[in-house]
This record gives structure tokens, C-alpha cells and sequence, in this order.
């Protein structure tokens, strides 16, 4: 079950940083995207680095359970703004839902310690 967590959880940390890095180096189709969406140009940058930090504090096993709720109001950003621009819901607007369900869900399944605050459980 660990190594299952691990490996949701590695998907979603490398995904998160290709995503942000790109918005820090300021690729092309970043800024394309963005603006795209109706957002400055300006605020990509700053994006990138809210992005890059709650991805790292959610690969260290010690402050991951803060990383995921900070990345959790990220991808909630993520979900108003294609909202907010009428995307289809189920390839573009649910997408950060998508990523929320696979970061908490490999968070539950490598830490101990969220399963005993949130147990799944079974018929009584």
C-alpha cells in the first residue's frame, strides 16, 4: 500500500514540478495558456513559485500533509478559473479535482498517520 502512495503521489510531484518550473523559466506555451485564460502576464512567475513550494512541502514526508492542503486551494484556483471561462467540465474543468483526488489519495495510502484521523471503513 506504501509503495502504491509512493508512486500516485511521485506522478503527481513530477507533474507539479514540470508545471511549475515551466512557469517559472516562462515557456511559451505557459504564457499562452495563461493569458489565454484572462490572466496577466505578470502573475505567472509568482504562480510558478507558490506551485514549486507547495509541491516540495508535499514530497517531504514530514510537512506533506500541509503541502496537500496548500496544493489542494491551488487546484481549487485552478477549477474556479475554468469555470470561470466556461471549459468543459469533465476534460478541463475537473482536471485539478482529478489531481486533488490522486495527490490526497497517495498521501492516504503512504501515511500511517492519515488513516488513523481518516479511516476507510467497512461493513459493521
Amino acid at each position: 500500500m506504501i509503495w502504491a502512495g509512493w508512486a500516485m503521489s511521485g506522478l503527481m510531484i513530477v507533474f507539479m514540478l514540470f508545471d511549475s518550473i515551466a512557469k517559472l523559466a516562462l515557456e511559451r506555451h505557459v504564457i499562452a495558456a495563461t493569458t489565454e485564460i484572462g490572466y496577466p502576464e505578470h502573475v505567472i512567475r509568482p504562480l510558478g513559485a507558490i506551485a514549486f513550494v507547495c509541491t516540495l512541502l508535499y514530497a517531504v514526508p514530514r510537512t506533506a500533509i500541509f503541502g496537500a492542503i496548500l496544493l489542494t486551494a491551488y487546484l481549487g484556483g485552478a477549477v474556479a478559473s475554468k469555470v470561470r471561462i466556461d471549459d468543459p467540465l469533465f476534460s478541463s474543468t475537473l482536471f485539478g479535482v482529478y489531481f486533488g483526488v490522486l495527490i490526497w489519495g497517495g498521501l492516504y495510502l503512504r501515511d500511517p498517520q492519515l488513516r488513523a484521523m481518516i479511516p476507510v471503513r467497512g461493513q459493521t
